[in-house]
Protein backbone atom coordinates (compact mmCIF):
# COMPACT_ATOMS: atom_id res chain seq x y z
CA UNK A 1 0.00 0.00 0.00
CA UNK A 2 1.57 3.61 -1.22
CA UNK A 3 0.05 5.72 1.60
CA UNK A 4 0.98 8.88 2.82
CA UNK A 5 4.22 10.43 1.62
CA UNK A 6 4.72 13.57 3.49
CA UNK A 7 8.09 15.56 1.63
CA UNK A 8 9.85 17.95 4.17
CA UNK A 9 10.44 17.06 8.05
CA UNK A 10 10.04 20.24 9.55
CA UNK A 11 7.56 21.77 11.87
CA UNK A 12 5.17 21.49 9.28
CA UNK A 13 5.53 17.54 8.31
CA UNK A 14 5.94 16.80 12.05
CA UNK A 15 2.43 18.30 12.89
CA UNK A 16 0.74 16.95 10.09
CA UNK A 17 1.50 13.35 10.20
CA UNK A 18 1.15 13.58 14.17
CA UNK A 19 -2.71 14.25 13.41
CA UNK A 20 -2.87 12.01 10.66
CA UNK A 21 -2.47 9.43 13.38
CA UNK A 22 -4.83 11.22 15.95
CA UNK A 23 -7.29 11.58 13.60
CA UNK A 24 -6.98 7.59 13.15
CA UNK A 25 -5.34 7.00 9.62
CA UNK A 26 -3.77 3.49 9.86
CA UNK A 27 -2.02 3.60 6.42
CA UNK A 28 1.72 3.45 5.19
CA UNK A 29 2.72 7.13 6.43
CA UNK A 30 6.08 8.34 5.06
CA UNK A 31 7.78 11.35 6.19
CA UNK A 32 11.01 12.66 4.50
CA UNK A 33 13.44 15.08 5.36
CA UNK A 34 16.57 16.78 3.65
CA UNK A 35 18.94 16.88 7.33
CA UNK A 36 20.51 14.68 9.08
CA UNK A 37 18.39 15.42 12.26
CA UNK A 38 14.72 14.55 12.86
CA UNK A 39 12.08 17.55 13.55
CA UNK A 40 13.38 20.15 15.54
CA UNK A 41 11.59 23.55 16.78
CA UNK A 42 13.83 26.70 14.98
CA UNK A 43 13.70 29.67 17.31
CA UNK A 44 16.04 28.42 19.79
CA UNK A 45 18.91 27.97 17.48
CA UNK A 46 19.62 31.76 17.56
CA UNK A 47 18.99 31.83 21.09
CA UNK A 48 19.70 29.02 23.77
CA UNK A 49 21.13 26.69 21.49
CA UNK A 50 23.68 28.78 20.09
CA UNK A 51 25.29 29.77 23.42
CA UNK A 52 25.23 26.10 24.26
CA UNK A 53 22.66 26.18 26.93
CA UNK A 54 20.31 23.87 25.16
CA UNK A 55 21.26 20.21 24.11
CA UNK A 56 20.89 19.02 20.34
CA UNK A 57 18.13 16.58 21.69
CA UNK A 58 16.45 19.22 23.92
CA UNK A 59 15.74 20.91 20.19
CA UNK A 60 14.01 17.43 18.37
CA UNK A 61 10.03 18.02 18.39
CA UNK A 62 9.62 14.37 19.51
CA UNK A 63 11.86 12.03 20.59
CA UNK A 64 13.30 8.98 18.06
CA UNK A 65 10.79 6.53 19.67
CA UNK A 66 8.06 8.25 18.60
CA UNK A 67 8.09 7.76 15.04
CA UNK A 68 8.24 4.07 15.57
CA UNK A 69 5.42 4.15 17.84
CA UNK A 70 3.19 5.69 15.63
CA UNK A 71 4.34 3.43 12.30
CA UNK A 72 5.85 6.90 10.63
CA UNK A 73 8.42 5.35 8.51
CA UNK A 74 10.97 8.73 9.74
CA UNK A 75 13.59 9.10 6.79
CA UNK A 76 16.67 11.58 7.02
CA UNK A 77 19.28 12.64 4.80
CA UNK A 78 16.40 12.04 2.03
CA UNK A 79 16.77 14.88 -0.54
CA UNK A 80 13.80 14.13 -3.00
CA UNK A 81 14.78 15.30 -6.59
CA UNK A 82 11.75 14.79 -8.57
CA UNK A 83 7.91 14.05 -8.33
CA UNK A 84 6.54 11.75 -11.37
CA UNK A 85 2.70 12.59 -11.30
CA UNK A 86 1.29 10.53 -13.84
CA UNK A 87 3.02 7.48 -11.94
CA UNK A 88 2.30 9.25 -8.35
CA UNK A 89 5.88 8.41 -6.94
CA UNK A 90 9.15 10.47 -5.84
CA UNK A 91 12.38 9.85 -6.59
CA UNK A 92 15.32 10.13 -4.21
CA UNK A 93 18.81 9.32 -3.84
CA UNK A 94 18.16 6.24 -6.57
CA UNK A 95 15.29 5.09 -4.83
CA UNK A 96 11.12 5.40 -5.72
CA UNK A 97 8.42 5.46 -3.71
CA UNK A 98 4.97 5.72 -4.37
CA UNK A 99 2.56 7.72 -2.85
CA UNK A 100 -1.67 7.81 -2.42
CA UNK A 101 -1.13 10.81 -1.69
CA UNK A 102 1.44 13.66 -1.79
CA UNK A 103 1.94 16.61 0.55
CA UNK A 104 4.90 18.95 0.20
CA UNK A 105 6.16 20.64 3.85
CA UNK A 106 9.40 21.58 1.86
CA UNK A 107 9.63 24.83 3.68
CA UNK A 108 11.33 27.91 3.45
CA UNK A 109 15.28 28.81 2.40
CA UNK A 110 16.90 31.37 3.22
CA UNK A 111 18.51 34.35 0.82
CA UNK A 112 22.03 34.50 0.35
CA UNK A 113 24.34 37.07 -0.98
CA UNK A 114 25.85 36.67 -4.22
CA UNK A 115 28.70 35.76 -4.42
CA UNK A 116 29.69 38.51 -6.76
CA UNK A 117 29.95 40.82 -3.47
CA UNK A 118 31.72 38.11 -1.20
CA UNK A 119 28.82 35.59 -0.28
CA UNK A 120 30.88 32.92 -0.50
CA UNK A 121 33.49 33.85 1.85
CA UNK A 122 34.15 31.80 4.89
CA UNK A 123 32.18 32.76 7.71
CA UNK A 124 29.46 33.93 6.12
CA UNK A 125 26.14 32.69 7.46
CA UNK A 126 22.68 32.42 7.48
CA UNK A 127 20.58 31.41 10.58
CA UNK A 128 17.92 28.58 9.30
CA UNK A 129 19.11 25.21 10.63
CA UNK A 130 20.98 23.28 13.24
CA UNK A 131 24.01 22.58 10.53
CA UNK A 132 24.31 26.80 10.52
CA UNK A 133 24.38 26.92 14.07
CA UNK A 134 27.06 24.59 14.62
CA UNK A 135 29.21 26.11 12.47
CA UNK A 136 28.91 29.57 13.59
CA UNK A 137 28.88 28.78 17.11
CA UNK A 138 33.13 28.63 17.61
CA UNK A 139 33.01 32.21 16.41
CA UNK A 140 30.22 33.59 18.80
CA UNK A 141 33.04 34.98 21.38
CA UNK A 142 32.67 38.04 23.25
CA UNK A 143 34.87 40.77 21.49
CA UNK A 144 34.58 39.11 18.10
CA UNK A 145 33.16 41.67 15.46
CA UNK A 146 30.05 40.88 13.70
CA UNK A 147 28.13 41.82 10.91
CA UNK A 148 24.26 41.77 10.78
CA UNK A 149 22.89 42.13 7.28
CA UNK A 150 19.45 43.10 7.23
CA UNK A 151 17.02 44.74 9.49
CA UNK A 152 14.07 42.39 9.86
CA UNK A 153 13.04 40.13 12.84
CA UNK A 154 16.25 37.56 12.05
CA UNK A 155 18.48 40.07 12.18
CA UNK A 156 17.27 41.66 15.02
CA UNK A 157 17.55 38.44 16.89
CA UNK A 158 20.43 37.92 16.17
CA UNK A 159 22.14 40.57 16.84
CA UNK A 160 20.08 40.81 20.20
CA UNK A 161 21.95 37.70 20.97
CA UNK A 162 24.98 38.86 19.99
CA UNK A 163 25.17 41.93 21.89
CA UNK A 164 23.91 40.14 24.86
CA UNK A 165 27.05 37.98 24.75
CA UNK A 166 29.50 40.06 24.21
CA UNK A 167 30.19 40.76 20.58
CA UNK A 168 30.58 43.87 18.59
CA UNK A 169 27.60 44.11 16.80
CA UNK A 170 26.96 46.29 13.53
CA UNK A 171 23.27 45.47 11.64
CA UNK A 172 22.94 47.20 8.56
CA UNK A 173 19.61 47.48 7.15
CA UNK A 174 19.12 48.66 3.11
CA UNK A 175 15.83 50.45 3.75
CA UNK A 176 15.28 53.59 5.36
CA UNK A 177 14.45 51.95 8.35
CA UNK A 178 14.75 48.27 10.17
CA UNK A 179 11.08 46.08 9.92
CA UNK A 180 9.85 48.68 7.15
CA UNK A 181 8.34 45.98 5.79
CA UNK A 182 6.61 43.99 8.46
CA UNK A 183 5.88 46.51 11.22
CA UNK A 184 4.73 50.48 11.57
CA UNK A 185 7.42 53.20 12.12
CA UNK A 186 6.22 52.97 16.24
CA UNK A 187 7.08 49.58 16.26
CA UNK A 188 10.74 50.33 14.32
CA UNK A 189 11.27 53.52 16.83
CA UNK A 190 10.91 51.02 19.75
CA UNK A 191 13.34 48.50 18.59
CA UNK A 192 15.53 50.80 16.89
CA UNK A 193 16.42 52.57 20.59
CA UNK A 194 16.61 49.26 22.41
CA UNK A 195 19.37 47.80 20.30
CA UNK A 196 21.13 51.50 20.19
CA UNK A 197 21.00 51.12 24.30
CA UNK A 198 22.49 47.63 23.92
CA UNK A 199 25.17 48.80 21.79
CA UNK A 200 24.39 47.40 18.42
CA UNK A 201 25.76 49.91 15.77
CA UNK A 202 22.75 49.78 13.65
CA UNK A 203 22.51 51.77 10.61
CA UNK A 204 19.70 52.13 8.46
CA UNK A 205 19.36 53.59 4.78
CA UNK A 206 22.92 51.42 4.62
CA UNK A 207 23.20 48.55 1.81
CA UNK A 208 25.94 46.26 1.29
CA UNK A 209 29.01 46.99 -0.81
CA UNK A 210 30.75 43.89 -0.88
CA UNK A 211 32.76 41.98 1.62
CA UNK A 212 36.16 41.34 1.45
CA UNK A 213 38.61 38.57 2.37
CA UNK A 214 41.10 36.27 0.75
CA UNK A 215 38.62 33.01 1.79
CA UNK A 216 37.79 34.30 5.03
CA UNK A 217 35.40 37.37 5.45
CA UNK A 218 37.85 40.17 7.17
CA UNK A 219 35.89 43.12 6.49
CA UNK A 220 32.75 44.91 4.59
CA UNK A 221 32.69 47.71 2.52
CA UNK A 222 28.60 49.56 2.85
CA UNK A 223 27.35 51.34 0.39
CA UNK A 224 28.24 54.50 1.56
CA UNK A 225 32.00 53.80 1.70
CA UNK A 226 32.49 52.62 5.06
CA UNK A 227 35.01 50.25 6.02
CA UNK A 228 33.62 47.83 8.62
CA UNK A 229 36.20 45.22 10.02
CA UNK A 230 34.43 41.91 10.96
CA UNK A 231 35.09 38.34 12.11
CA UNK A 232 31.83 36.80 10.74
CA UNK A 233 28.23 37.61 9.26
CA UNK A 234 24.85 37.14 9.58
CA UNK A 235 22.72 37.72 6.53
CA UNK A 236 18.72 37.69 7.89
CA UNK A 237 17.42 39.23 4.32
CA UNK A 238 14.59 37.19 4.64
CA UNK A 239 13.85 33.64 3.28
CA UNK A 240 11.80 32.21 0.11
CA UNK A 241 9.46 29.41 -0.36
CA UNK A 242 11.18 26.16 -1.47
CA UNK A 243 9.04 25.65 -4.52
CA UNK A 244 11.84 23.95 -6.87
CA UNK A 245 10.66 20.61 -6.57
CA UNK A 246 6.95 21.78 -7.14
CA UNK A 247 7.81 23.89 -10.21
CA UNK A 248 9.73 20.88 -11.59
CA UNK A 249 6.49 18.94 -11.45
CA UNK A 250 4.61 21.16 -12.91
CA UNK A 251 2.46 22.34 -10.17
CA UNK A 252 1.62 25.91 -9.87
CA UNK A 253 3.67 28.66 -8.06
CA UNK A 254 2.27 31.97 -6.68
CA UNK A 255 4.03 33.46 -3.59
CA UNK A 256 4.61 29.58 -2.74
CA UNK A 257 2.93 26.47 -4.06
CA UNK A 258 -0.64 27.59 -4.89
CA UNK A 259 -3.28 25.79 -2.69
CA UNK A 260 -6.95 25.88 -2.88
CA UNK A 261 -8.29 26.31 1.23
CA UNK A 262 -8.42 22.74 1.85
CA UNK A 263 -4.65 22.61 1.06
CA UNK A 264 -5.03 20.82 -2.84
CA UNK A 265 -2.09 21.78 -5.37
CA UNK A 266 -3.21 21.95 -9.11
CA UNK A 267 -2.91 17.72 -8.75
CA UNK A 268 -5.97 16.70 -6.20
CA UNK A 269 -3.54 14.01 -5.22
CA UNK A 270 -0.92 16.52 -3.69
CA UNK A 271 -1.32 18.97 -1.04
CA UNK A 272 1.25 21.47 0.63
CA UNK A 273 1.32 23.13 3.95
CA UNK A 274 3.30 25.64 6.06
CA UNK A 275 5.94 27.89 4.87
CA UNK A 276 6.32 26.86 1.47
CA UNK A 277 2.65 26.80 0.57
CA UNK A 278 0.00 30.18 -0.10
CA UNK A 279 -3.92 29.84 0.08
CA UNK A 280 -6.94 32.46 -0.30
CA UNK A 281 -7.06 34.71 1.55
CA UNK A 282 -9.15 37.95 1.92
CA UNK A 283 -9.57 37.91 -2.09
CA UNK A 284 -5.68 37.25 -3.03
CA UNK A 285 -3.24 34.75 -1.51
CA UNK A 286 -1.45 34.61 1.40
CA UNK A 287 1.53 32.65 2.43
CA UNK A 288 2.61 32.89 6.40
CA UNK A 289 6.21 31.86 8.43
CA UNK A 290 5.63 31.26 11.60
CA UNK A 291 5.67 28.18 14.09
CA UNK A 292 2.05 28.76 14.63
CA UNK A 293 1.35 28.82 10.78
CA UNK A 294 3.14 25.90 9.96
CA UNK A 295 1.30 23.81 12.98
CA UNK A 296 -2.19 24.79 12.20
CA UNK A 297 -2.19 24.58 8.56
CA UNK A 298 -0.67 21.36 8.40
CA UNK A 299 -3.22 20.11 10.91
CA UNK A 300 -5.97 21.65 9.02
CA UNK A 301 -4.41 20.07 5.16
CA UNK A 302 -4.11 16.07 7.93
CA UNK A 303 -8.32 16.28 8.88
CA UNK A 304 -8.65 17.15 5.08
CA UNK A 305 -6.89 14.13 3.90
CA UNK A 306 -9.04 12.20 6.14
CA UNK A 307 -12.07 13.67 4.35
CA UNK A 308 -13.17 16.85 6.46
CA UNK A 309 -13.31 19.63 3.66
CA UNK A 310 -12.57 22.31 6.49
CA UNK A 311 -10.59 25.40 4.53
CA UNK A 312 -7.82 26.75 6.66
CA UNK A 313 -9.12 30.49 7.78
CA UNK A 314 -6.24 31.53 10.43
CA UNK A 315 -6.17 34.23 12.40
CA UNK A 316 -2.30 34.89 12.42
CA UNK A 317 -0.06 35.18 14.88
CA UNK A 318 4.04 35.90 15.43
CA UNK A 319 6.64 36.52 18.59
CA UNK A 320 10.03 37.66 18.74
CA UNK A 321 12.43 37.31 21.69
CA UNK A 322 15.24 40.60 21.87
CA UNK A 323 17.07 41.25 25.15
CA UNK A 324 14.31 41.42 28.19
CA UNK A 325 11.19 42.39 25.39
CA UNK A 326 8.94 39.91 23.95
CA UNK A 327 6.79 41.08 21.27
CA UNK A 328 3.45 38.97 20.10
CA UNK A 329 1.76 40.29 16.97
CA UNK A 330 -1.86 38.98 15.80
CA UNK A 331 -3.29 39.89 12.85
CA UNK A 332 -1.10 41.33 9.70
CA UNK A 333 -1.52 45.02 9.17
CA UNK A 334 -1.23 45.16 5.23
CA UNK A 335 -3.52 48.39 4.16
CA UNK A 336 -3.58 50.18 7.77
CA UNK A 337 -3.94 53.88 7.66
CA UNK A 338 -3.57 54.65 11.39
CA UNK A 339 -1.65 52.95 14.14
CA UNK A 340 -3.06 53.75 17.92
CA UNK A 341 -0.11 53.95 20.71
CA UNK A 342 -1.50 52.27 23.91
CA UNK A 343 0.54 52.29 27.38
CA UNK A 344 0.63 48.98 29.12
CA UNK A 345 -0.31 48.02 32.90
CA UNK A 346 3.52 48.31 33.67
CA UNK A 347 6.67 49.81 32.94
CA UNK A 348 8.05 49.60 29.72
CA UNK A 349 4.96 47.54 28.55
CA UNK A 350 3.32 49.37 25.30
CA UNK A 351 0.89 48.15 21.87
CA UNK A 352 0.73 49.41 18.69
CA UNK A 353 -2.91 48.98 17.22
CA UNK A 354 -3.66 49.24 13.81
CA UNK A 355 -6.51 50.30 11.34
CA UNK A 356 -7.66 50.34 8.38
CA UNK A 357 -10.35 53.24 9.16
CA UNK A 358 -12.27 52.42 11.62
CA UNK A 359 -11.47 48.02 11.30
CA UNK A 360 -9.27 46.42 13.58
CA UNK A 361 -6.50 44.48 11.64
CA UNK A 362 -3.25 43.87 13.64
CA UNK A 363 -1.62 44.47 16.97
CA UNK A 364 2.05 44.40 18.02
CA UNK A 365 2.37 44.25 22.14
CA UNK A 366 5.79 44.44 23.62
CA UNK A 367 5.86 42.90 27.00
CA UNK A 368 2.14 43.70 27.67
CA UNK A 369 0.62 40.27 26.96
CA UNK A 370 -2.93 41.11 28.23
CA UNK A 371 -3.39 43.82 25.10
CA UNK A 372 -1.94 41.17 23.31
CA UNK A 373 -4.46 38.41 24.06
CA UNK A 374 -7.36 40.92 23.42
CA UNK A 375 -6.36 42.00 20.64
CA UNK A 376 -6.23 38.37 18.96
CA UNK A 377 -9.76 37.81 20.48
CA UNK A 378 -10.78 40.94 18.62
CA UNK A 379 -9.36 39.12 15.87
CA UNK A 380 -10.87 36.25 16.11
CA UNK A 381 -14.42 37.79 16.13
CA UNK A 382 -13.83 40.43 14.05
CA UNK A 383 -14.88 43.07 16.24
CA UNK A 384 -13.42 46.21 15.67
CA UNK A 385 -12.58 48.84 19.19
CA UNK A 386 -13.31 52.24 18.96
CA UNK A 387 -9.37 53.50 17.93
CA UNK A 388 -10.78 57.05 18.97
CA UNK A 389 -10.94 56.06 22.66
CA UNK A 390 -8.92 52.96 22.82
CA UNK A 391 -5.50 54.98 24.38
CA UNK A 392 -7.23 55.19 27.75
CA UNK A 393 -9.85 52.57 27.12
CA UNK A 394 -10.16 49.59 29.72
CA UNK A 395 -9.07 46.42 28.02
CA UNK A 396 -12.05 44.51 30.55
CA UNK A 397 -14.23 46.60 28.70
CA UNK A 398 -12.72 46.29 25.33
CA UNK A 399 -12.78 42.02 25.40
CA UNK A 400 -16.32 42.76 26.68
CA UNK A 401 -16.91 44.41 23.23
Amino acid sequence: MSGIVVVGAGQAGLALVAKLRAEGYSGALTLLGEEAWPPYQRPPLSKKFLLGELARERLYLRSRDFYAEHDIDLRLGARVEAIDRSAKNISFGGSVLAYEKLVLTTGAVPRRLPTAIGGDLGNVFTLRGIDDVDAMAPLFVPGARLLVVGGGYIGLEAAAIAARSGLEVTLIESAPRILGRVAAEETADYFRALHRENGVDLREGTGLRRLLGDTIVEAAELADGAMVHVDLVIVGIGVQPATALAEKAGLRVENGIATDPFGRTTDLSIFAAGDCASFPYAGGRLRLESVQNAIEHAECVAKNLMGAEMPYRPVPWFWSDQYEVKLQIAGLNTGHDRVVVREGDREGSVSHWYFAGRRFIAIDAMNDPRAYMTGRRLLGAGASPDPDNLAEADLKTLTAA
